[in-house]
């Protein structure tokens, strides 16, 4: 069983009753996961698509959209906002994103954090999944969470328009940016995609930096070599690996759009002697379609190809969740409003009461821990 949810485009709108509920079951479950796992806890789980899926699918939205992390994401920021837990949201969906460092700079400053770090590995977060690992997917929403302690989560989300196709990528307290640096990437799985990021993407990234170093002159060079032979012309000079077909290897990089250099950001490269492939990515101007150029010349010039394995994962699916109060779309059934306000009402008395009691909530996980859903009621939102 391949256990991945499809996040298809999704259009429409949560309605005013159903969002009214979702906020107020939001700011609860968020105050009883923060009791009983700390801030750093539930970062971890808001990283975890399982869980984050989970969360999602108990507030009533779809199990199976696009929109199931833009909605999810800003009822748990709205809820944050007013609610003094010890973490705060910056970012979004959309315009919301580009305000990112400014929210970033205003939180870490409450919690007394030097917010430039952050503000980095927001951008840095962002590029690597723009431009270091491309499967045709753009960003579109990008939330950062940060708590009192330092520790930080990402939920970002790309949309493949050809495909109509979400995929959401989570990060929490990465070590390294440029080394398999996901905590987890939800969503279908490509048969091809441009990965630079990839653990053994070492050497790869050394030889791109050394290409770089070179200035954009002759890149651009071979890059235009690379197309005329790809075409049928062969130069006088020409090297040709054994068992290599440019043209294959050209349409490939090519199947993720077009292959153009900006100048100006490799001067700028060369200039600066950018000494990482951190501070390579950071650089303004360095878009996918650079470093797709970039990418082929190493690969068929200095015979250092990048990864090619698309890194997502594949979860549980945690289609159960729905069950709780059904889902937005009617899947697995239409909201019920009256168990949902049960629901709340519940929730609010535990959480009005000392921690001891409210073990009650681990005792029902574990009667609910073995229950699988009824598969014939699995259909995909209309």
């Amino acid at each position: 069983m391949r256990n991945v949810a499809e996040l298809p485009l999704h259009g429409g709108h949560v309605p005013a009753w159903l969002a009214q509920r979702m906020r107020k079951l939001t700011r609860l479950v968020l105050i009883l996961a923060v009791d009983e796992y700390g801030t750093k806890g539930l970062l971890e789980r808001l990283s975890d698509p399982v869980w984050f899926q989970a969360f999602n699918n108990l507030i009533g939205m779809d199990w199976d959209s696009s929109g199931s992390t833009t909605v999810t994401v800003g009822m748990i920021k709205e809820a944050l906002s007013r609610e003094e837990l010890g973490v705060k949201v910056a970012g979004g969906k959309g315009k919301a994103s580009r305000r990112t460092p400014e929210e970033l700079k205003t939180i870490a400053e409450r919690y007394e954090l030097d917010p430039e770090p952050y503000i980095r590995t927001s951008r840095l977060v962002a590029k690597v999944d723009t431009v270091a690992f491309q499967a045709g997917y753009q960003l579109y929403h990008h939330a950062f969470f940060l708590d009192e302690e330092g520790n930080w989560a990402v939920v970002q989300q790309g949309m493949n328009e050809k495909a109509k196709l979400a995929r959401r990528y989570h990060w929490f307290d990465a070590e390294t940016f440029t080394l398999d640096p996901h905590k987890a990437i939800a969503g279908i799985r490509a048969e091809l995609a441009l990965n630079t990021v990839s653990n053994d993407s070492r050497e790869f990234q050394k030889t791109l930096l050394d290409l770089v170093s070179e200035g954009p002159e002759k890149v651009a060079r071979e890059v235009e070599t690379i197309k005329a032979i790809a075409k049928g012309y062969r130069p006088l000079v020409y090297y040709r690996p054994r068992d290599v077909d440019e043209r294959v290897i050209l349409k490939r990089y090519e199947s993720l759009g077009k292959l153009e250099l900006n100048a100006r950001a490799l001067e700028f490269a060369r200039e600066l002697g950018v000494g990482n492939y951190e501070e390579l990515l950071l650089l303004k101007g360095l878009g996918p379609s650079t470093l797709r150029a970039l990418s082929l010349v190493v690969e068929l010039v200095y015979e250092t190809p990048p990864s090619w394995k698309d890194r997502v994962t594949h979860p549980p699916d945690p289609f159960k969740f729905t069950y709780a109060v059904g889902g937005k779309d009617r899947v697995p059934f239409p909201v019920e409003r009256g168990t949902y306000d049960d629901l709340i009402s519940f929730l609010e008395k535990l959480v009005e009461r000392n921690r001891e009691e409210r073990a009650i909530v681990r005792n029902v996980a574990k009667i609910t821990k073995n229950w699988k859903f009824p598969s014939e009621e699995k259909t995909p939102t209309p």
